[in-house]
């Protein structure tokens, strides 16, 4: 026995003094990159970076799996996990309780309507005279990193961000960014906003007048590759799918030179549009001198088609998995571009997700496994009828969205009303508990859901109820799929560093999305974002 002890002390040293000399190892950079790039892929599930894998090239996923550094249990460490929330998080280091996006929206009761996230009444469109250029990141309280490395240097360093979706390349740049641009689907073109710029500089234009989408769409969307090697998905036709806005069927090929209204609008829902993007973002590298600075610049691309794509046909289709060999090949171009531009070892690259995605319901039904789309408008209806039976109160729920119940101001005290309305919540069966999101602490709910909860709710932003759907579940209807949710489905993502100071190797220790910026931050050797909960992974770093 005594052996034993003095055998196991004996180990217990070695790994503590193994894990310490990995810890002190981790050297700051005597190198800075010339350029961070971020790559945040909308919609991707962690499995996707092996469930495709058979079909990708050595040069897009694979060579970030191989040269650089995969934090394998990475997980969204709030609720509700949607687009505008997860790029918040990605770049702050920080959560909705503290950055302020609760969600891509949210209800206002100071006027009574909802809000998108990024919404500015203040500025105006540059390059489009559609309200989609009314945005700015005023809705986004804290720094991001990209604004921490301006502050670091006196504004020296030039930080751009890139999405198709306004809110994906608005708040990773953050407040302080040189330029955010975002695709008008009104017009098929890149835009932004008065709080960046009162004119598109010429080289926007120039890539604008060029009519990519309109070119794209002129033609047909085809599988890459021959049918039968995708085996990673369902049959084609499925009648749970929808189809590209525009189009009447769900199977390839997907007929694009037929759509004739709304064409800017459907061409997201493409691969084609992902192209785009990474085209837009070497564009801005070449036009704007990134990387050739005196320090590092960030560039911060978000690519959004893997969202749409996603929603309408789920995780399981030909569409999202010929989508994601597309974009293996999109990646391994701008890596290749990257390399020819700059020289390898000279760029911080990092992918990651701003959330995953739930299967299909009806998919999941095929196979014996429960789940279903829930119209948030009914439980509304639903819930406001009863308590007008019970209460007497017309209209006291304002608004259900984002899984909570948003109440009427002169009723958010009644707590013999917020008791009803969880007792009705409770009683369908596709809701596992409900809790008012006042109470939260003190609620009986298992830790990991009660965390992510809290770590989602804002008093001034957040509803009052809180529902929690059963695993399979969720806010959509009998069609497509999406996300939202507390469960791996949703909030287990990718995270992939490479480049400089990067190390290659894999880590198993589950780590969260705010430990993204101050890893950043300890890589560039500055002050991390200003609401900032995350810690710093140091098994990346050489």
């Amino acid at each position: 026995m005594v052996k034993q002890c003095l055998l196991f002390l004996v180990t217990f040293c070695f790994v503590l003094n193994t894990a310490t000399a990995q810890t002190v190892n981790a050297k700051p950079l005597t190198v800075k990159p010339k350029l961070v790039v971020g790559l945040v892929i909308d919609q991707m599930r962690w499995d996707y970076l092996y469930r495709y894998s058979d079909l990708y090239s050595d040069k897009g996923f694979k060579r970030l799996l191989k040269d650089g550094f995969s934090c394998e249990n990475t997980m969204i460490p709030y609720t509700p996990t949607y687009t505008a929330p997860g790029h918040t998080c990605v770049y702050t280091g920080s959560v909705p309780a503290i950055h302020g996006i609760v969600s891509n929206g949210w209800y206002s009761r100071l006027n009574g309507k909802y809000v998108y996230c990024t919404d500015d009444s203040m500025v105006n469109a540059v390059g489009s005279s559609s309200k989609a250029g009314k945005m700015s990141p005023r809705n986004m309280w804290t720094t991001s990193i990209a604004d921490e490395l301006r502050l670091s240097n006196n504004f020296k360093s030039k930080v751009i961000g890139i999405a198709l979706k306004d809110r994906g390349a608005i708040l990773p740049a953050g407040h302080s960014a040189n330029a955010a641009y975002w695709y008008d689907d009104k017009v098929g073109k890149w835009i932004s906003s008065t709080h960046y710029m009162e004119a598109l500089p010429q080289w926007v234009n120039a890539f604008n007048d060029k009519g990519y989408p309109d070119k794209y769409m002129g033609g047909e969307w085809r599988l890459l590759l021959p049918e039968n090697k995708y085996t990673a998905s369902s049959i084609d036709n499925k009648p749970y799918e929808w189809p590209i806005k525009g189009l009447e069927t769900v199977t390839f090929p997907h007929k694009l030179n037929t759509i004739t209204k709304d064409r800017f609008d459907a061409f997201k829902t493409t691969p084609f549009a992902n192209t785009y993007t990474f085209d837009f973002a070497k564009a801005a590298i070449e036009n704007e001198s990134l990387g050739k600075n005196t320090v590092p610049d960030f560039l911060t691309v978000s690519i959004s088609s893997t969202d749409y794509v996603g929603h309408s046909f789920g995780p399981n289709s030909m569409e999202a998995e010929d989508t994601y060999l597309r974009l293996d090949k999109d990646i391994a171009d701008f890596l290749s571009y990257l390399d020819t531009k700059l020289g390898k070892g000279n760029y911080l690259f990092f992918l990651s997700a701003d959330h995953g995605a739930a299967h299909v319901p009806a998919f999941l039904n095929e196979h014996k496994i429960q789940g279903a789309g829930i119209d948030d408008e009914v439980l509304e209806k639903n819930l406001n009828r009863k308590i007008e039976t019970g209460f007497g109160f017309k209209k006291a729920v304002e608004h259900v969205s984002s899984y909570q119940v948003y109440l009427n101001d002169s009723l958010r005290n009644n707590e013999d009303l917020k008791e009803f309305i969880i007792s009705e919540l409770k009683r369908e069966e596709y809701i596992q508990t409900a809790v008012d999101l006042t109470e939260i602490s003190e609620a009986t709910l298992q830790a990991v859901q009660k965390e992510r909860i809290i770590n989602g709710y804002t008093p001034s932003r957040s509803g009052d109820v809180q529902f929690i759907f059963k695993p399979g579940y969720f806010d959509g209807s009998s069609k497509g799929t999406t996300h939202g949710l507390w469960n791996p489905y949703d909030s287990h993502i990718p995270l992939l560093f490479f480049g400089t100071g990067i190390k290659s190797g894999k880590l198993y220790r589950e780590t969260y999305m705010t430990d993204i910026a101050p890893t950043l931050a300890a890589i560039l050797q500055i002050q991390m974002p200003s609401g900032c909960v995350g810690h710093v992974i140091p098994e990346v770093m050489k």
